[in-house]
C-alpha cells in the first residue's frame, strides 16, 4: 500500500521546529541559573494493569480465530461480457479484476486464473472454518492465512448456496476459535463488531450497531433472514466474523449495500450464526444441507391483498399454490390460507416462513395455524424433504416489473400453454396487452401471465373473465400463474 511521503513532511517540520525552539529554552534557562525546580513525572509502568474502555479485550481474544482466505478460480471465457448482479447489493468479495465483485467485466476469449480474497472464522480448534459459499464458490485451490501468519491449504468441506454458506478444513490442531453466540437474541440497537479481512488488509476491526434483524426479500439469497448492521465493511470482509460485545459470534458478514459505490455506505448484512451453524452440521453428519419441506408457494400479504381477502391489517404468508402430495395437501392447506404460525412461533410474512421450515429437519411434525375465510384454524403437518425439482415450493414469490390496468387476453390454449411452461389442459386468459401508463399499473401483472381466478371464482375462458370483471368493485383478487408459479394480485 503506498503512503504518500509528502504528507509527513510538515509533521518531520514541526517536529523538528519544536526541539529546536525547545533546546533553545534549556539554554536560557541554563545561562540564568535554575529559576524554577524540574518537573516530576510519572509514568505508567508497565507491572501496572491497562484500563480499556472500549473492546480491546474482546478483540484480543477473537482476532485470532479470524483468518485472511485466497482462492483461485480458472475460468473459461467467450469475450462476452459477463452478467452484472444488481448494482444496488454487492457481495463484499474482492477480485483480482474487480474488487468490488458484481460488477460486468469483458473478459478475454481464453482460460484464465482469477484470484480472490475474503475472510473466514475459525469455528472449531480441529481447524473448521466458516466463511461465505461465494468466497470459495468454483475454486481450484483455498488457502487460509492465521494471523500468526501461518498458511494452509483448505479443503472445502461443504457448500450451501442457498445460504451463501461454507465450511472449509485445514490440518492443524488447538486453532484458536470463537464462541458462537445466539443470534435470535440481537436486537436493533445492540453493539456489534466486524473483524475481517477488507482490501487484503488482514486482521481489521470496526465497530457498528445492529440496524435491523430479519431483513429478507432483498434477492440476494435463495433463503434470507440477514442482520443488517453499520458496522464498516468492505470488499474482502465477505466470510468474517460479525461478533457482539462479549466477543460471541452472532453472524457471517455476507453482503453490503452499494448503490453504485465501491465500499461501505453504512448497511451491511450478515447470516445469522444460528444459520450458518445449522448449515454447518448438517454439512459435517449429512455431507450435504438436507432441508424440510411444506410444500406450498407463498407470497407477502401487502395492504392491498389484505383488503382484497377483506382481512385489513393481517401478517402472515398467503398460499399461492400447494403442491399435489405434499404435507401441505395432505394437511389440507389450501390455496388462499394465510399462515400465521408454526409450532406457535408467528409468521411475520414469506420469508420467514420459508426460512423457518428449510431450518426443520425432514420428519419433523408441525402445527400450522391459517385464516381461512376469515376464521383462524390449526392443522397438522408432517415435513418432508424438498426434492431438487420443487426447490421453489416454500419460497416467497417476488413481483418484479408491475403494469395492469387496459389489460386484453385471450383464451390459453395447447399451443400458448406449452409456450409458457404449462400443462397442455391449462385453463385461464393469458395477457397479451397491458396499458402500462394505467392506475393499476403497480398491481403487478405482466404480459404473458395466465389469470386462473378473480375474486376467489374459477377463470376458463375469456367470457369468465369479463364476468368476473363486471362483479368486481373497488378491488379485484387475481390469481395469475407466472411461468409455473402462482400468485396474488390486488388490483
Amino acid at each position: 500500500m503506498k503512503i504518500d511521503t509528502i504528507a509527513r513532511r510538515p509533521m518531520v517540520w514541526a517536529l523538528a521546529a519544536a526541539l529546536g525552539v525547545g533546546g533553545l529554552a534549556l539554554a536560557a534557562a541554563d545561562h540564568m541559573g535554575a529559576l524554577n525546580p524540574p518537573a516530576t513525572l510519572k509514568f505508567a509502568g508497565a507491572d501496572e494493569p491497562a484500563t480499556h474502555a472500549g473492546f480491546a479485550p474482546v478483540v484480543k481474544r477473537v482476532l485470532p480465530a479470524v483468518v485472511n482466505i485466497s482462492s483461485t478460480k480458472v475460468i473459461k471465457t467467450s469475450g462476452q461480457a459477463m452478467p452484472q448482479m444488481d448494482p444496488m447489493f454487492r457481495q463484499f468479495f474482492g477480485d483480482g479484476d474487480n474488487p468490488f465483485g458484481g460488477g460486468g467485466r469483458q473478459s478475454a476469449p481464453r482460460s484464465q486464473r482469477e484470484q480472490g480474497l475474503g475472510s473466514g472464522v475459525i469455528v472449531s480448534p480441529e481447524g473448521y472454518i466458516l466463511t461465505n459459499n461465494h468466497v470459495v464458490d468454483g475454486a481450484t485451490d483455498v488457502r487460509v492465512t492465521l494471523s500468526d501468519k501461518r498458511e494452509f491449504k483448505a479443503r472445502v468441506v461443504g457448500t450451501d448456496s442457498k445460504t451463501d454458506i461454507a465450511v472449509l478444513q485445514i490440518d492443524a490442531d488447538h486453532l484458536p476459535s470463537v464462541v458462537i453466540g445466539d443470534s435470535s437474541k440481537l436486537e436493533v440497537g445492540d453493539y456489534v463488531l466486524a473483524i475481517g479481512n477488507p482490501f487484503g488488509l488482514g486482521g481489521t476491526v470496526t465497530m457498528g450497531i445492529v440496524s435491523a434483524t430479519g431483513r429478507s426479500n432483498l434477492g440476494i439469497e435463495a433463503y434470507e433472514d440477514f442482520i443488517q448492521t453499520d458496522a464498516p465493511i468492505n470488499p474482502g470482509n465477505s466470510g468474517g466474523a460479525l461478533i457482539d460485545d462479549r466477543g460471541e459470534l452472532v453472524g457471517i458478514n455476507t453482503a453490503i449495500l452499494a448503490n453504485g459505490s465501491e465500499g461501505n455506505q453504512g448497511i451491511g448484512f450478515a447470516v445469522p450464526v444460528a444459520v450458518a451453524h445449522n448449515v454447518m452440521e448438517q454439512i459435517l453428519h449429512n455431507g450435504k444441507v438436507v432441508r424440510a419441506y411444506l410444500g406450498v408457494m407463498s407470497q407477502e400479504v401487502t395492504p392491498a391483498i389484505s383488503k382484497a381477502f377483506h382481512e385489513n391489517g393481517v401478517s402472515g404468508a398467503l398460499v399461492s399454490s400447494v403442491s399435489p402430495d405434499s404435507p401441505a395437501s395432505h394437511a389440507g392447506i389450501e390455496k388462499g390460507d394465510i399462515i400465521l404460525a408454526v409450532n406457535g412461533q408467528p409468521v411475520a410474512d414469506s420469508a420467514q416462513l420459508a426460512m423457518h421450515i428449510s431450518l426443520m429437519q425432514p420428519g419433523t411434525d408441525v402445527t400450522v395455524k391459517v385464516l381461512r375465510d376469515g376464521a383462524e384454524r390449526t392443522v397438522n403437518a408432517r415435513l418432508a424433504e424438498l426434492p431438487a425439482e420443487t426447490a421453489k415450493l416454500d419460497r416467497p414469490d417476488r413481483e418484479t416489473d408491475r403494469a395492469l390496468d387496459g389489460v386484453s387476453v385471450e383464451n390459453v390454449t395447447a399451443r400458448t400453454a406449452r409456450q409458457l411452461g404449462l400443462p397442455e389442459t391449462a385453463s385461464g386468459v393469458v395477457v397479451t396487452q397491458i396499458d402500462p401508463s394505467s392506475d393499476a399499473a403497480d398491481s403487478g401483472l405482466r404480459r404473458g401471465d395466465v389469470i386462473q381466478e378473480v375474486n376467489r371464482k374459477p377463470v376458463r375462458n375469456v367470457e369468465d373473465f369479463q364476468n368476473a370483471l363486471r362483479n368486481s368493485k373497488d378491488q379485484t383478487l387475481l390469481l395469475v400463474n407466472r411461468q409455473g408459479n402462482s400468485l396474488y394480485l390486488a388490483v
